[in-house]
């Protein structure tokens, strides 16, 4: 338990935890001042047995009684603004850390993790460390201490009533212990259950569409059932592990109590402790019960408070690619890739390509799907870390550039646009948030989306759905390529821009793009011949190998995948109902 608590602090950044200690160092002034409540009693009891009961007795009672009430007050208000200030900006700040940490990370990451497992950590697990675990930390910490300061007291009066308590919460945290151990077989389980059931509902609402289309909403809504259930025996198998524990716990803490009472009464008898040391060690007993009482209740979560930290740690511990470069402008933004190969999963991707793209030209990339396209622009911009070679850009390895330096030379327009739950301006100044008004309707005019915005309900003030929902395909791609003006990039890499466009967008999108595009490098994955046939440079990928490369009139002249892909394509354009 110890361990768990340390590893907690721990985690907390270190303003956070200085809060939480002086919460802690508050809750032994607050036990201190409970303790206070023993010594009212003895001045009341001292009056009785002297025979000697005066108002001077009463008052003095009443104003340490007092004293203890109000000091309490205030001193637990105190702490709990403290824990729930650093709970709240912990969890904040790992949120914050978790998003900052996954910019940097390889993309492969996401590929291997599903998004089920990131929301849980960023949402849930976050949410309980704020509620709950900072709660139970607390509860359980303010339980040591009370019970450490009224051990000490009664040590200080009678040491043989001290052994018995020492012994009895010796009792109580083995049985804690064990407990602890049970819970390290159910918290994981309650944990797995939870990321499987935040993927089972992302997963239904993001293809309710296709689950209603293909007639399967029941097969896929017992698949939903099923994590649901798995969350609920979760939860309460982990409840039912640790019942017989807590009412364990909870026998002990009773039984201490009365041996207590006994002994001082047992004690007294015999004549060796006096009447009132005797009443106060009672009164002793029933605080301590209460002290240990708030332990039990809370310390079966503290192993769900250790699981929480080692889920968003697991998260922070994913190696970061090497992003401590340096800020360099580069004086050209010719690009060339010198004997790249890529790996993923032991399985070759790109495997030996050599690429030159001078500055300000247009290369087409084209080839089978999963022929390696996607992956090579993806190592461009180093979304990934080739395995041999280099790729550079202005004549330097983008492994010296920092980061955000390098991404300043790179827009980036996929076949899958992703828009945020926001406003339709938001959504177009995404890369630079404090660009005018005017400047987010002059890109919306480059890239022909600005008519279609006016006529939504609020204009550019318009919140659209999370993903673009609320907007059709073609639409999403003009706001995304408005969104890449803003961003006024020199190299622009187009991933299937227009794949999914229907017949009505694409003359709209298609000058779009070339307004996007004018005077910069363009590297584009594109299955359209239209889209490839001007280019200056045409690459043909298959197999993680450039197998062709030259300009349309070159590639035509030779028996291979390209004229193959421009026939296909021209058969396809004739085909009529």
């Amino acid at each position: 338990m110890f361990a768990t608590l340390k590893r907690f602090f721990d985690f907390c950044g270190e303003e956070d935890r200085k809060k939480l200690y002086k919460a802690i160092a508050l809750g032994v002034i607050k036990a201190i001042f409970a303790a206070l409540r023993i010594s009212a009693i003895a001045v009341i009891v001292m009056g009785i047995l002297d025979k000697n009961m005066t108002n001077n007795n009463i008052y003095a009672a009443l104003a340490i009684l007092a004293a203890s009430v109000l000091g309490q007050l205030i001193i637990n208000m105190k702490a709990t603004m403290l824990q729930t200030e650093a709970g709240y900006h912990c969890c904040a700040n790992k949120r914050i850390e978790i998003a900052e940490h996954m910019r940097y990370l390889p993309m492969g990451y996401f590929n291997d993790n599903s998004l089920g497992h990131i929301t849980s950590v960023t949402t849930n697990t976050m949410e309980a460390l704020s509620d709950v675990a900072t709660r139970v930390v607390m509860l359980t910490t303010q339980g040591i201490l009370t019970t450490f300061v009224i051990t000490a007291f009664i040590y200080i009066f009678d040491f043989r009533i001290g052994l018995i308590l020492t012994a009895g919460i010796a009792v109580y945290a083995v049985i804690n212990s064990a407990m602890q151990k049970k819970t390290l077989k159910g918290a994981p389980l309650q944990q797995k259950a939870t990321k499987d059931l935040v993927a089972a509902v992302i997963e239904f609402i993001q293809g309710i569409a296709e689950v209603k289309n293909y007639n399967l909403t029941r097969s896929r809504a017992k698949k939903l059932e099923k994590a649901i259930k798995a969350k609920q025996y979760g939860d309460t198998h982990l409840e039912f592990d640790v019942i017989p524990y807590i009412a364990l716990q909870e026998i002990v803490t009773k039984l201490i109590g009365v041996v207590m009472c006994a002994a001082s009464v047992y004690f007294y008898i015999d004549g060796s402790m006096t009447l009132l040391y005797c009443i106060m060690m009672m009164i002793s007993s029933f605080m301590v019960y209460e002290s240990l009482d708030v332990m039990a209740g809370f310390s079966a979560l503290i192993r769900s408070v250790g699981i929480c930290v080692d889920q968003a740690e697991e998260i922070l511990s994913i190696p970061e690619m090497d992003t401590d470069g340096k800020d360099i402008d580069p004086q050209n933004r010719d690009i060339e890739l010198e004997n790249v190969s890529f790996a993923y999963d032991n399985r070759t991707i790109i495997n030996g390509i050599s690429l030159r793209i001078p500055e300000k030209t247009t290369t087409a990339i084209v080839g089978p799907s999963g022929g390696g396209k996607t992956t090579l622009t993806n190592l461009i911009a180093r979304f990934w870390d080739v395995k041999d070679g280099n790729v550079s850009l202005g004549g330097k390895d983008v492994r010296e550039y920092s980061f955000d330096s390098l991404m300043k030379n790179f827009s980036f327009v996929f076949q899958r646009v992703y828009l945020f739950e926001d406003t339709v301006a938001n959504n177009i100044r995404f890369g630079e948030p404090d660009a005018s008004m005017e400047k987010v309707i002059e890109a919306a005019k480059k890239a022909r989306c600005h008519d279609f915005i006016m006529n939504l309900p609020d204009g550019y003030d318009t919140v659209i759905g999370e993903g673009g929902a609320s907007l059709s395909g073609g639409e999403k791609q003009r706001i995304s390529i408005a969104r890449a003006i803003m961003k006024d990039s020199p190299i622009v890499i187009l991933d299937e821009a227009t794949a999914n466009v229907d017949p009505e967008n694409e003359a709209e999108l298609t000058r779009a793009i070339e307004e996007l595009t004018k005077e910069k490098t363009i590297i584009m994955i594109a299955h359209r011949l239209k889209t490839v046939e001007h280019a200056d440079q045409i690459i043909v990928i298959d197999g993680g190998k450039i197998v062709e490369q030259g300009k349309h009139s070159e590639l035509m002249q030779q028996e291979g995948i390209y004229r193959t892909f421009v026939e296909d394509r021209k058969k396809a354009v004739s085909w009529k109902l």
